[in-house]
């Protein structure tokens, strides 16, 4: 296992209050994020993408998308059967 070391950064209470509030909504930590920044930058050479919390309508978009997902674990053999089960999926 890789050594680690503790790394102390200052910033503002309410930075830090906030930062922790929009990450923990990602599902990640305040350490999680420093350390995921620290990586990309290593690995990049540049500073990365800016993450972001999804709106109201890509939630619901998500959530729907894994509801679908539980109800119809179907595998099909072919495109065809696909489309097949979507297009008798559409008339009832």
């Amino acid at each position: 296992m890789a050594h680690s070391t503790m790394l102390h950064v200052r910033v503002d209470d309410e930075l830090k209050t906030q930062a922790s509030e929009a990450l923990a909504a990602m599902g990640l930590s305040v350490s999680d994020a420093v350390r995921i920044l620290l990586k990309r930058v290593v690995n990049d050479r540049a500073f990365p993408l800016e993450l972001k919390v999804p709106n109201a309508q890509t939630r619901a978009a998500m959530e729907e998308a894994r509801g679908m997902t539980k109800a119809r674990a179907t595998r099909f053999d072919s495109a065809d059967a696909l489309i097949d089960d979507l297009q008798k999926a559409r008339q009832q």
